[in-house]
C-alpha cells in the first residue's frame, strides 16, 4: 500500500516539474525573440539619443555589458532578420536566435534559404543549431582553403572551444584551418563555415599552448575600444561636414546664377518700362496737338461762364472759399498766363456743381494735364496759381491729389456731424483721416458746423467732473431742460445750484441739483 501511495507521489512531482521547465523554456524563448523586438524599436527610432548615447552601439556598449554588449546584440537582430526572411509555414522551426547562426549567411539568397530550413525540418519537428548547420552545408557547402606554409600549431589544433561566456559563440566548437595573424589571436572556421578571429584566451585547446603575451588588461582594451570608437565618430563627423560643405558651396552658385537672371530681367524690365513712358508722352503729345483748337474755345468759354456765375452768387454760396475779387483776380492771371489751349473735356462734358472750388479745381488739374502733355510753361504757372503750389510737376501733383480727397472729407465730416450724440472723438476718428488738407475742408464748412465742432473741442477738455463754471443741461431726456442750456454758479457739496439761460426772462432762474441729474450740454 505504502509503495502504490510513493508511485503516485513520484509521478505527480515529475508532471509539474517537467510542465514547469517546459513552461520556463518556452517563456525564455519568447521573451528572447521579444528582446529583438524591443531592441530593433530603440534603434530604428532612435530612442537611445533621449539618454544622450551617439549611436545604437555606443547604447548597447554602456547599458547592455552584462547581457553581451553590441555582439551579442548584433547576432540577435541577426536571428531576426534571418526569421523575417522566411515564409509562415517554416518560421516556427526556428524556436530561439542561436539557432539562426548557421542560416545567416544565406539570407541574400532567400531561395537556399527556405530549402536549407525544409530540409532540416525533414528530420526533426523543430530541428537543433547543428541540424540547421548540417543543411547549409548540403545547400551551400563551404570551400576549405588550403594554407600556403604548414604550421605545426595550426595542424595540430583540429578542434577549439569557445570558452568565453560573454561570446555569441561560446561552448561551440571550430577548427583552426589557417595561420595566426598575430600572437594573441586565431581565425576559427565553426561547423556552419563562419570564420571569427578570436583571442586566445577566449578559446580552449588544451592540447595546444597558444601564446598569451599580447592579451590586455580590460582596462587597455577598453581605452582601445574608445580610441577605435572616437576615430570613427570622427571619421563621420568629417564626412558629415564635407557633405554639407559641398550643398552649401551647390547651393551657393545656384542662388548666385539665379540672382543674376533676376537682375537681367529687372534691368529689361526697366528700359522697357522708360520706352513705354516715351511712347506715352509722344502720343498725348500728338494727341494735344489735334485738338488744341477746340479744347481752347472751350476754356474760353468756361472761363466767360465762371465769371458770371461768381458775379450771380453770394460768397456764402460760394462755402466761404473766397471773395468775387478773388475770384476774378484769379481768373485774369489765369488769362495772362494762358496763351495756348488747355484740356478742360472733362468740364464740357459735365458742367461741375456750383462750387467756385471745386470749379477752380477742376481747372487746376486740367492745366496740370495739359502741362504734363504739352510741356506748356504758361499752363504749369497757371495751375499753381489756381491750387496754391509751387510750380513745379511734383508739388502740383501732390497738391492735385490733396484736393481729390477734398470732396470725401467734407462728406464724411458732415455725416458724423449729422449724427445723433456726435462726440469730439467721432468727429475726430474721421478728421484724422484728412488732416493733410485741414484747411480746405474746414473752408468748406458752414459758420454752424465750425462752430459745433469748436464746442465738441471744448467740451472734450472740460472735466469729467460737474462743478463751477460747468456748461449743463438736464440728463433725463424727458425734462424740457434736456436741450437747455445752463451753468453751475454755486457748489452745494452733493448738489451744486445751475443757473438756465432760458429762465434769465423769469422769476426764478436758478435750481438745486444733485450732479448725476445733469450732464454736460452739447449743441444740439
Amino acid at each position: 500500500m505504502l509503495t502504490l501511495e510513493r508511485e503516485q507521489t513520484s509521478a505527480l512531482d515529475y508532471s509539474v516539474v517537467n510542465t514547469s521547465i517546459q513552461e520556463t523554456l518556452t517563456a525564455i524563448d519568447r521573451f528572447e525573440w521579444q528582446a529583438i523586438e524591443e531592441l530593433r524599436l530603440m534603434r530604428d527610432n532612435g530612442y537611445y539619443s533621449d539618454a544622450g548615447y551617439v549611436s545604437f552601439e555606443d547604447y548597447c556598449e554602456k547599458e547592455l555589458t552584462k547581457h553581451g554588449g553590441y555582439r551579442r546584440v548584433r547576432d540577435l537582430l541577426s536571428a531576426k532578420k534571418v526569421v523575417d526572411t522566411l515564409p509562415e509555414e517554416l518560421r516556427e522551426k526556428i524556436t530561439k536566435p542561436s539557432q539562426t547562426r548557421s542560416l545567416l549567411r544565406l539570407v541574400k539568397t532567400p531561395d537556399k534559404l527556405h530549402e536549407a530550413v525544409a530540409i532540416a525540418a525533414k528530420e526533426k519537428p523543430f530541428p537543433t543549431a547543428a541540424d540547421f548547420a548540417k543543411a547549409v552545408q548540403q545547400v551551400a557547402p563551404t570551400t576549405k582553403h588550403s594554407t600556403k606554409s604548414e604550421n605545426p600549431k595550426t595542424q595540430l589544433c583540429n578542434s577549439v572551444t569557445v570558452s568565453l561566456p560573454e561570446h555569441p559563440r561560446y561552448g561551440e566548437s571550430g577548427v583552426i584551418e589557417a595561420d595566426a595573424p598575430n600572437h594573441w589571436q586565431q581565425i576559427v572556421t565553426f561547423a556552419d563555415g563562419e570564420r571569427l578571429l578570436i583571442n586566445n584566451a577566449d578559446l580552449d585547446a588544451p592540447s595546444v599552448p597558444f601564446p598569451r603575451e599580447q592579451n590586455y588588461p580590460p582596462e587597455y582594451t577598453e581605452a582601445i575600444a574608445q580610441i577605435k570608437k572616437q576615430h570613427q565618430q570622427e571619421l563621420e563627423r568629417l564626412s558629415n561636414e564635407l557633405r554639407i560643405g559641398l550643398q552649401a558651396e551647390a547651393g551657393a552658385k545656384a542662388e548666385a546664377q539665379v540672382q543674376e537672371q533676376i537682375q537681367s530681367l529687372q534691368q529689361l524690365y526697366k528700359q522697357q518700362k522708360e520706352q513705354n513712358i516715351q511712347l506715352q508722352q509722344r502720343l498725348d503729345e500728338m494727341e494735344g496737338l489735334r485738338k488744341l483748337e477746340t479744347e481752347n474755345q472751350q476754356l474760353q468759354q468756361r472761363i466767360q461762364e465762371l465769371e458770371r456765375a461768381v458775379q450771380q452768387h453770394p460768397v456764402q454760396q460760394w462755402g466761404n472759399t473766397m471773395t468775387q475779387q478773388a475770384t476774378k483776380a484769379l481768373n485774369k492771371q489765369v488769362k495772362q498766363a494762358l496763351e495756348k489751349t488747355i484740356d478742360l473735356r472733362s468740364l464740357a462734358q459735365e458742367p461741375p456743381k456750383e462750387n467756385a472750388t471745386e470749379c477752380l479745381r477742376l481747372m487746376g488739374m486740367a492745366l496740370k494735364n495739359l502741362a504734363s502733355a504739352m510741356n506748356n510753361t504758361q499752363a504749369l504757372e497757371a495751375a499753381a496759381i489756381i491750387l496754391g503750389s509751387e510750380p513745379t510737376q511734383s508739388a502740383i501733383a501732390y497738391r492735385a491729389e490733396q484736393l481729390q480727397l477734398l470732396p470725401q472729407a467734407v462728406s464724411d465730416i458732415r455725416r458724423v456731424l449729422a449724427q445723433s450724440g456726435c462726440s469730439w472723438e467721432d468727429f475726430w476718428n474721421v478728421a484724422q483721416e484728412y488732416e493733410v488738407i485741414k484747411q480746405d475742408y474746414w473752408a468748406e464748412l458752414t459758420t454752424q458746423e465750425t462752430d459745433f465742432i469748436t464746442a465738441l473741442q471744448n467740451a472734450s477738455s472740460q472735466p469729467d467732473t460737474i462743478g463751477v463754471g460747468s456748461i449743463v443741461a438736464h440728463a433725463d431726456p424727458y425734462r424740457t431742460l434736456y436741450v437747455e442750456r445752463g451753468e453751475v454758479v454755486e457748489d452745494l457739496g452733493e448738489e451744486v445750484v445751475v443757473a438756465w439761460d432760458c429762465w434769465k426772462e423769469q422769476s426764478k432762474k436758478t435750481d438745486r441739483y444733485f450732479r448725476d441729474e445733469l450732464r454736460f450740454w452739447q449743441p444740439q
